[in-house]
């Protein structure tokens, strides 16, 4: 059992709810999804925390792997791209790539990947129209969002 990191403090947002899938015969675990408020740099890098948490703090990636146990490729992979095509439409392109960075911590041990607490870093370059038609609050919400799909799809067999 990894120790549990505190969450970051309370979330910018109204935090969005996730139920990890629990053991064979255990109700479903309630997680809380969060995020630390949004900063920009002076290159237009849109940069946040996003976590899941409970009432111990952040939860690990494998609390909410599938019933069946971890998939055998790293979280992030399956929730990256889960993530990013979540935003579509709404990130930045360079070079015909998405302009969007998510990083999760180191695992403890790197043959367990699944072992690592969920809270990553987001990095968002946005297309200039979103931009200027959407509140920030309204752009941290669809990063909230798409976090949270995320965890549900690494929760599905």
């Amino acid at each position: 059992m990894m120790t549990r990191l505190p969450a970051p403090g309370p979330s910018y947002l109204r935090e969005e709810t996730v139920f990890a899938p629990g053991a064979s015969g255990e109700a479903p675990h309630r997680v809380l999804v969060g995020m630390t408020a949004p900063s920009t740099t002076d290159d237009g890098w849109w940069l946040a925390l996003v976590f899941a948490r409970d009432d111990d703090g952040i939860v690990p990636a494998s609390m909410l792997q599938p019933r069946s146990g971890p998939p055998p490729v790293p979280p992030l992979h399956v929730m990256g791209p889960v993530f990013a095509g979540a935003l579509a439409g709404m990130i930045a392109e360079e070079g015909g790539r998405q302009q969007v960075r998510l990083a999760l911590p180191p695992a403890p041990d790197e043959s367990r990947p699944w072992e690592r607490p969920l809270i990553a870093r987001v990095a968002i370059r946005w297309d200039p129209v979103r931009v200027a038609t959407m509140r920030p609050n309204q752009l941290a919400y669809e990063v909230l969002v798409a976090f949270r799909r995320a965890l549900e799809a690494a929760g599905r067999p």
